[in-house]
């Protein structure tokens, strides 16, 4: 009773927050580690229960993310699909063990990048800065192979991809951000879902608990016009979770 209870306020959460302000992958993913799912299969998991939230969001933008501009649209989202690929074929032959180590690192980069990337989008929206198109595809790439790997932080590592490669419209590359999210989530998740490594019992309960809490965020999102009390709630949600998983006894 109490695991399923964490697991619904975690989905709750998590819901709310990417519907709010990102960094949902914060809760899901220690929730269902501490619930007794292995880190490789509590990723997969949490990464399948976003995905509904993705496609709502990406819909909502959908009138502002192909607006043209370079790279095409096209080649995004089949880079996007490659390096999904990749990343999720590079989970599937990572031993148990070793991610286990890699995770508060991810954890820890993630919550840095959240932290920092607002800025750095901004100060390089002024900047007007252009990249060529196969460096910019080849950023995409890279941010879709951690994609494919590990979810969290995946969205503002996006921004800050496009960020890099000269884009400045934020509605568009907010569109963008949700499009790549569930193109991602889609080819990782099928990945996942052939190697068996979606634990189906608590998808049920984290990804209904998900569904729920977007809503309710998408409802919050409408009367909270400073979200910066909230971004400092996730940062701080982020470093503790990352010590945690420091913390905690190899094995």
């Amino acid at each position: 009773m109490l695991t399923g209870i964490i697991l619904v306020l975690a989905g709750l959460g998590a819901g709310a927050l990417n519907a709010i302000a990102g960094g949902g992958t914060f809760l899901t993913f220690p929730a269902l580690v501490w619930a007794g799912v292995p880190p490789i299969m509590a990723n997969a998991t949490a990464t399948f229960a976003a995905l509904p939230g993705y496609v709502g969001s990406a819909w909502a933008y959908r009138t502002d993310i192909d607006r043209g501009g370079k790279p095409p649209l096209a080649h995004l989202v089949g880079t996007a699909i490659v390096g999904g690929l990749a990343g999720a074929g590079l989970l599937l032959v990572t031993p148990e063990e070793l991610f286990s180590g890699v995770v508060p690192w991810l954890l820890l980069m993630a919550t840095l990048a959240f932290a920092t990337g607002p800025s750095f989008v901004r100060c390089l929206a002024k900047s007007g800065h252009e990249t060529s198109s196969p460096a910019a595809l080849a950023l995409v790439f890279v941010v879709s192979v951690y994609g494919g790997y590990f979810n969290g932080g995946l969205g503002i590592m996006l921004l800050a991809a496009f960020g890099v490669i000269g884009m400045t419209d934020l509605h568009r590359m907010n569109g963008l951000k949700n499009l790549m999210s569930v193109v991602l989530s889609v080819v990782s998740v099928t990945t996942y879902a052939v190697a068996g490594l979606i634990d189906w019992g608590n998808l049920l309960i984290v990804g209904l608990s998900c569904a729920m809490g977007g809503y309710i965020g998408a409802v919050l999102a409408r009367r909270v016009r400073n979200t910066a009390v909230l971004r400092l709630f996730i940062i701080a949600i982020g470093l503790i979770m990352a010590v945690a998983f420091f913390m905690r006894p190899a094995g």
